[in-house]
């Protein structure tokens, strides 16, 4: 056994920050998530809506990726990507996916089980207006999940788009492009985690129930 593999098996770290009982648990899952997603916010966790998004290919071949949340209600969970990339072919393939929030810092993580539908283009307008100009020119420029040659040919290209839309300092309106949209992830199932010690971890999880709404239960750890 190598020295990293001999670290890592004697890593490990005992969970003491708190714990999580079924009386600490919100009416629903969304107004639970915002309640952790603002504990994490003030803690001062770097990007606390840093989410990893995890799809299937159709041959099985899972693939996860880290994307940024940019919005949540009772219907679920949003984020913004270009549809061609290859979660938006596996998601359009297969609308199944989960969705992992990682606050190490508070030694939570919460897990949600759900199905991806494509936003409203008007959503997808009004979110991408809002975007840095630099973002919304570095959507035209990057076809993204595609080979590219080089960094130079990534260069050149932005330059080209830039230039297109009266330069990278300039008042041109940039739309997003064709290839460029959004998701909602209704929720099916979300995990709230709270590390303790011992490994003896707290684990309760909403799951929704056709026409009771949720119900909640508790995991061993």
């Amino acid at each position: 056994m190598g020295d990293l593999s001999r670290d890592l098996a004697a890593a490990r770290h005992d969970y003491a920050a708190g714990g999580l009982a079924g009386s600490d648990l919100a009416v629903d899952p969304i107004t639970m998530f915002e309640r952790w997603y603002d504990d994490a916010r003030t803690a001062g966790v770097h990007e606390p809506n840093a989410m990893v998004v995890a799809t299937v290919a159709a041959d099985g071949q899972p693939a996860a990726r880290t994307v940024l949340l940019k919005g949540v209600g009772t219907d679920g969970f949003r984020f913004f990507t270009n549809l061609a990339s290859r979660k938006g072919v596996e998601l359009a393939a297969q609308p199944r996916c989960a969705l992992l929030f990682p606050w190490h810092p508070l030694e939570r993580q919460v897990r949600v089980d759900g199905v991806a539908e494509l936003l409203p283009r008007a959503d997808v307008e009004a979110y991408f207006a809002q975007r840095p100009r630099g973002s919304r020119l570095g959507a035209w420029a990057s076809h993204q999940s595609r080979p590219v040659p080089g960094r130079e040919a990534l260069a050149a290209s932005y330059d080209e788009v830039a230039a297109r839309f009266g330069g990278p300092d300039g008042t041109d309106d940039v739309p997003p492009p064709e290839e460029w949209g959004g998701y909602l992830v209704r929720p099916e199932a979300v995990e709230f985690w709270q590390g303790r010690p011992s490994r003896m971890h707290d684990r309760l999880v909403y799951r929704r129930v056709a026409g009771e709404g949720w119900r909640t239960e508790r995991l061993a750890p």
